[in-house]
């Protein structure tokens, strides 16, 4: 029996086995409600209430404080000797090469095309409100984190739910934390290994044995697939040996440089169809206040605009927390308002460009596929892209590589503290971790497993509505992390606070691991 055949058939029996569980799931996790002609998933507007909420709550504090959140993440507040693996910069990118990935590529090119060029507007505005819940998120994952005697670091929903309410609530408080904080692990878990790394290496593995070689070619065949397959899962391995500051010193150099080579290739594309950029730029904003899509007309596109950005960004999943706790500060907000640049990043600019580029270029598969043709997102974007750059495929292949590499990285890591916190940080644990995340990635070229990754989706969803009623409840903590850090900021700025080890985040020591 060929390998192929093996793995067709483990297909069809995972498939067989977990469809009617991840169907089930997915109907409650993403259960819609008819708002005009389209359908609202309730996950959506659960997470954008939480965005309008924090945004208020915090006086808009993604507005008022983008400066501030600049300067920290360049350095100006540093402190030399402040507790953490990893400085702000590294923190941030390791967290968006959690997100920035094939999402921002592929899933825009279909928002734009279910809801017209009007979703890139609401998918705008989504991403704007996302900014105050990674704020809030982040704050509490700085700010309930364990700092390990070996100058590790662990934190994210599992650390601030259990501690954060036992805090504010006492014995009650601390026993829903710690249910929500076992759940957490593994739902972050069970999508790690199936949506951040099975799912990236096989559609990475897809992108590039399609444009070298095509079906005939040598990367399509079994074994071209199991020596992908193995090129990565050396290339993860090695990486993840080296924990959060290894992960952070590659995604560092290479988040920065993946996303300026796309955004270039999204320049060219605008400024040689330049003269195309205002009728866009009206069409983004006309169609998001006309009916001009196949979803519903003006509700069909916000809400595809709303998903998109909120499943892009992950902004009140509670994933991102467990990256920015690495970093080194003795103020927790101050990492707070470093994470609020990341839906910016992700969804603000990285998917408003995709969207303006297949906008200009208006590609005759853009146009099928607003007719209700089955198009791949990813064929449109490299189809608008091809209008001006007719080798893009291969830099769009490289592209979808190092997207899908860093996410894989960055999932890891979060796999591996969830791993940690459910099974001990003894070092076998972390090494059986360690090479069963490297075992997914070569089985992801070979698999597609498409229930069990919809059944991730559905997991890591649900995480948002613990998750996000956590921070509701621990809203008035990051209130006071705030003014704190503020206060910080205003004595440094004076000259009254200078880098000597003596400025303490209140009550830090309780983020100190025994």
């Amino acid at each position: 029996m060929s390998l192929d055949s093996i793995t067709q058939n483990i297909d069809d029996a995972v498939s067989d086995f977990f469809d009617p569980v991840a169907t089930t799931l997915g109907d409650i996790v993403f259960y819609t409600v008819p708002v005009g002609d389209a359908e609202l998933p309730l996950i959506v507007a659960w997470l954008v209430i939480a965005g309008l909420v924090f945004t208020g709550w915090f006086g808009l504090v993604q507005a008022r404080k983008i400066k501030l959140a600049f300067d920290v993440v360049r350095g100006k507040y540093d402190e030399s000797d402040a507790p953490g693996e990893v400085t702000h910069f590294q923190a941030l990118t390791a967290a968006v090469s959690g997100t920035v990935g094939l999402g921002n590529i592929a899933g825009v090119a279909v928002a734009v095309s279910i809801g017209g060029p009007g979703a890139t507007f609401w998918m705008i505005l989504c991403g704007l409100l996302g900014m105050a819940t990674k704020f809030v998120e982040v704050t509490l994952g700085v700010k309930y984190r364990e700092v390990h005697p070996d100058g590790t670091v662990s934190g994210g929903p599992m650390h601030y739910l259990p501690k954060g309410l036992a805090e504010r609530f006492g014995r009650g408080g601390a026993t829903l934390g710690k249910v929500l904080a076992v759940l957490a692990s593994a739902m972050i878990l069970f999508f790690g290994l199936f949506g951040g790394n099975l799912f990236q290496a096989n559609q990475s593995y897809a992108q590039v044995s399609s444009t070298f070689g095509g079906e005939d070619g040598f990367l399509a065949s079994s074994a071209g697939a199991v020596l992908f397959g193995l090129v990565v899962a050396a290339l993860v391995g090695l990486v993840l040996l080296g924990g959060i500051r290894s992960i952070a010193s590659v995604t560092s150099r290479l988040v920065p440089a993946m996303a300026i080579m796309y955004l270039l290739a999204c320049l060219i594309v605008i400024l040689v169809n330049i003269t195309a950029v205002p009728d866009a730029i009206g069409s983004i904003f006309e169609g998001a206040f006309q009916a001009d899509g196949v979803a519903g007309g003006i509700i069909g596109a916000l809400i595809v605009g709303f998903q998109r950005a909120a499943f892009s960004n992950e902004a009140g999943i509670g994933s991102a927390p467990i990256a920015h706790s690495a970093v080194k500060t003795k103020h927790p907000a101050s990492e707070g308002l470093v994470a609020l640049l990341e839906p910016f990043i992700d969804t603000v600019i990285v998917c408003t460009m995709t969207a303006l580029t297949i906008v200009i270029a208006n590609p005759a598969s853009w146009g099928e596929a607003r007719e209700g043709e089955s198009i791949g997102g990813v064929t449109i974007t490299s189809d608008a892209f091809e209008t001006v750059l007719p080798w893009f495929p291969h830099l769009l292949t490289l592209a979808v590589l190092l997207f899908a590499f860093s996410t894989i990285l960055t999932w890891g890591y979060y796999g591996l503290k969830s791993w940690s916190y459910l099974f001990g940080r003894s070092k076998a644990s972390e090494m059986t971790f360690k090479v069963i995340w490297s075992v997914f990635v070569i089985a992801g070229s070979l698999l597609s497993l498409d229930s069990l990754i919809s059944l991730a989706d559905s997991a890591l969803f649900l995480l948002a509505v613990f998750n996000i009623i956590g921070l509701y409840l621990l809203a008035p903590v990051v209130k006071r992390e705030l003014n704190s850090f503020l206060e910080f900021v205003r004595r440094r700025d004076s000259g009254e606070a200078t880098d000597t080890g003596a400025e303490e985040s209140a009550e830090a020591p309780a983020t100190k691991s025994l």
